[in-house]
């Protein structure tokens, strides 16, 4: 989904123009300035979509970011300071904030996979676990994280998996049916056993999937897997077993959890001024 779209639509959901508490409370006129702070340790994503928010709910707030996407940031680091209506500064906040620690939240979980991976050739992929509507922000945040990209889309590639093998009588059926195919794009084969391994290597995809695969049956099919077809691995990978998989020469390994489990970073809004009075950010 188009961003712009996505945000229009989460500024209606929350009906940010008729915020009945601040209408009641705050004075039309009154200015102030906002800090935006990082309550945990993570790593920052989002950033000009939250400033499109504010954009889109009054465009005289004035954002001053202090990070920028794929920094790490601690506990009681300023990410943004804000100013402008402090109304429109409030009607903005959760809209702002739901993007900016979701997808922190991705680049953070992200970054703790390519850590755990650092000193290896192999690479964290996401997949298409992903929050509808919101696929192109969740693959950008796991980028910003160090992770790189699967498919964005069934259009982007052949990703030839059990129930394709199925429908279709075999891997080498599968496979040679995407070879014909007059689309010009990378095929992948999705293997739970050696065997497919075998022969999946047989008809050549670009790349071959080891599915729920323990580690040494994984370094016995990177042993019969040619360099020229790359290797990923995927299933019951977690963060505690992921340099395991590394080490066994796979060149990727996807983690649909990074997109779809990932917990959000804690982040807080506080406004810090409002025409003069002064009462400091706080994490």
């Amino acid at each position: 989904m188009n961003t712009s779209a996505l945000i229009q639509l989460a500024l209606a959901e929350d009906a940010v123009f008729n915020d009945l508490t601040a209408i009641a409370t705050i004075p039309a006129d009154l200015q102030g300035s906002a800090c935006i702070t990082a309550k945990d340790t993570g790593v920052v994503s989002g950033i000009p979509v939250a400033n499109a928010v504010f954009a889109a709910v009054d465009k005289r707030i004035r954002c001053n970011w202090q990070s920028a996407d794929a920094d790490r940031v601690e506990a009681g680091h300023i990410i943004g300071e804000l100013s402008g209506p402090v109304r429109s500064l409030l009607a903005a906040e959760r809209t702002a904030l739901n993007f900016l620690q979701h997808l922190s939240g991705i680049a953070t979980a992200t970054r703790a996979f390519s850590d755990a991976l650092q000193g290896t050739d192999c690479q964290i992929a996401d997949t298409r676990k992903t929050t509808p509507g919101f696929r192109q922000l969740e693959k950008q945040a796991v980028m910003h994280g160090g992770g790189t990209n699967h498919r964005m889309d069934l259009q982007s590639g052949m990703l030839i998996k059990e129930n394709h093998i199925e429908a279709c009588g075999s891997i080498t059926a599968a496979v040679n049916a995407c070879h014909r195919s007059i689309h010009s794009t990378w095929i992948e084969v999705e293997c739970e056993t050696l065997d497919e391994v075998a022969e999946a290597v047989a008809v050549r995809p670009d790349i071959i999937l080891l599915d729920n695969m323990a580690p040494a049956t994984v370094r016995k099919a990177r042993d019969v897997v040619p360099a020229s077809i790359l290797l990923e691995a995927s299933g019951n990978i977690t963060l505690d077993n992921a340099r395991t998989y590394a080490e066994t020469g796979v060149n990727r390994i996807a983690i649909g959890a990074i997109t779809h489990s990932a917990p959000a970073l804690d982040l807080s809004m506080r406004i810090v001024q409002t025409n003069g009075r002064t009462s400091g950010c706080r994490p």
